[in-house]
């Protein structure tokens, strides 16, 4: 019955984050007690639409199988791990200010190490009628950022995670070490054009911010990974 109700997004994210313990190098049993952190981009789940009418099946275990919290205290739950364990849900920036918000708790030092991810999955059709109607999505299954021809967004699922220590604890553990984050940055657009609008001036100042703290310069960077929405109103 827990499985029945448990919202899909936990189990992928619970498989998901095991295999990123593994591919760390540790076993459930290394993290037992461990001060790790979970940190999960993730949304209100909308899988409580499709539990409706099976009542008694899943009565008992619906709450604590749909609420965001549950996200990453399940997998807490699961290893024992006993550092913070946090849904952050901004939006499309989600998963990244979980990474940023994991990599404060490390410098601050409430955990030792941390998973961070996101998973997202929609299983009813409520959001893609909601896009539909403010006009945001595009008529066809292309998206097209930043191109002419941009009319609208194409939705996207999937789920990933990363384990993340100090780089001193990673050296001196023997840890594999896949990359280094230099530095992190977070803010909000604040008032602009409409409560979903990006505001110019403020990313700008974002990203001045971000270079700052990881010390680089802007002709440093080799690689940009950036957030097209596709539509008219988001890519300028």
């Amino acid at each position: 019955r827990e499985a029945l109700a448990m919202d899909p997004q936990q189990r992928l994210f619970l498989e998901e984050s095991w295999k990123t313990f593994e591919d760390a190098g540790y076993s459930d049993r290394d993290l037992d007690g461990a001060r790790c952190g979970v940190f999960v981009g993730c949304k209100i789940a909308d899988y409580l639409i499709r539990l409706q009418g099976l009542g008694d099946q899943v009565e008992g275990h619906a709450m604590s199988g749909n609420d965001i919290s549950m996200l990453p205290a399940r997998l807490s739950y699961f290893l024992n791990l006993r550092g913070p364990s946090l849904p952050i849900n901004t939006a499309c920036s989600s998963s990244m200010v979980a990474l940023h918000l994991a990599c404060e708790s490390l410098l601050g030092g409430t955990c030792d190490m941390a998973l961070v991810g996101g998973v997202e999955l929609m299983t009813s059709p409520g959001i893609y009628q909601a896009l539909s109607s403010a006009g945001a999505l595009a008529p066809s299954p292309e998206c097209r950022p930043f191109d002419d021809r941009a009319n609208g967004v194409v939705l996207g699922e999937g789920v990933c995670a990363v384990l993340l220590k100090p780089l001193a604890a990673a050296l001196a553990d023997g840890d594999p070490i896949r990359g280094v984050i230099r530095g992190s940055a977070v803010n909000n657009d604040g008032f602009s054009n409409g409560l979903t609008a990006p505001n110019p001036a403020a990313q700008e100042a974002l990203l001045r911010d971000a270079y700052a703290r990881a010390g680089i310069r802007p002709d440093q960077v080799r690689y940009v990974e950036a957030h097209g929405t596709g539509t008219t109103f988001g890519d300028p």
